[in-house]
């Protein structure tokens, strides 16, 4: 048994994006960041349903993570994947539906991150379900195991559905094609990514234990232009700064998760000593092993990156 997840929609988000080329991931936020949305768990489907008058389909997701983040945090990660081409753009349309004290408070948003979306070209979106009351306001699950359930689930994802369209350059073999249901790995982009190792590490660096959110980076352990993922194990939460001279191999993390300072930080820059004082710290983690940093990696950094 799977759930689907059928989400009222706004319709400039999804006129957005159904025309932008390439979208591995979107934020589907909703205008308040005061709950959290556990309507379906990740690995299952998102499914955007348009409003009236279209009363239709017209996409569908793998649903990845929830978080609430600030809505400046929410476009420094996804960026035109939040759905309006400016973070201004994006202001606009949220306060059609919150109030909003100052044009440039930093006010919180859910975050319902989708990745491997598909949009369907209008002519093919799929009828809303017979069950759908005009009195949902967020949305509605279903299950695979109930009859209109999985005909969603057909409906959108079997080999009968209709083609997927995500702008130019995608082409039909490179969308998802599922089969029966079951739970399906979401694949994370550079946004989703920063959200899930933000949240994974309660939103405080691994090294300092600070806690201000615009000053926190998702760093990987083996950057992704050189064979690293978007995994969570490959991921630590840094401080800024931290996380520029992590890169630079200035510091590391060793194989028992002790963070490492090299003397190339004093002799290099005659400096260093605020990244000295916190040799041999050892690593504040996740809670789940799964999502600790991945040993394999971290030798990778060792050998690789560092400049011991």
């Amino acid at each position: 048994m799977v759930r689907l997840w059928v989400a009222n929609t706004d319709p400039d988000w999804f006129d957005f994006l159904s025309t932008q080329a390439r979208i591995d991931e979107v934020n589907f936020w909703q205008p308040t960041g005061s709950f959290t949305f556990g309507a379906i768990q990740p690995g299952e489907l998102f499914l955007f349903r348009l409003k009236s008058p279209r009363n239709a389909i017209g996409g569908y997701g793998v649903f990845s993570h929830a978080s609430n983040l600030p809505i400046s945090l929410a476009w420094e990660a996804f960026g035109v994947k939040n759905g309006a081409p400016t973070l201004e753009t994006m202001r606009e349309r949220v306060g059609r539906y919150r109030t909003v004290d100052s044009p440039h408070e930093d006010y919180m948003i859910g975050c319902r991150i989708v990745v491997q979306p598909v949009f369907f070209p209008s002519d093919k979106w799929i009828p809303q379900p017979a069950s759908w009351s005009r009195s949902i306001v967020v949305g509605k699950t279903f299950s695979t195991d109930e009859r209109e359930g999985r005909a969603l689930w057909d409906a959108t994802t079997g080999l009968d559905a209709p083609a997927p369209y995500a702008g130019p350059g995608f082409t039909e073999h490179e969308q998802p094609r599922f089969g029966e249901p079951t739970l399906i790995a979401p694949r994370l982009g550079q946004g989703a990514f920063r959200v899930a190792v933000t949240d994974a590490y309660q939103r405080a660096c691994a090294v300092s234990r600070g806690k201000v959110l615009p000053a926190l980076e998702a760093a990987h352990i083996r950057p992704y232009a050189e064979g690293g993922g978007h995994q969570i194990s490959n991921g630590i939460l840094l401080r800024r700064d931290i996380h520029s001279v992590f890169d630079a191999g200035y510091v590391t993390v060793d194989e028992d998760f002790r963070f490492v300072v090299s003397d190339r930080v004093r002799t290099d820059f005659n400096n260093g000593n605020e990244y000295r004082r916190l040799h041999g710290t050892t690593l504040f983690l996740p809670q789940a092993p799964a999502n600790q940093p991945d040993r394999t990696a971290l030798r990778w950094h060792n050998q690789e990156r560092f400049l011991g």
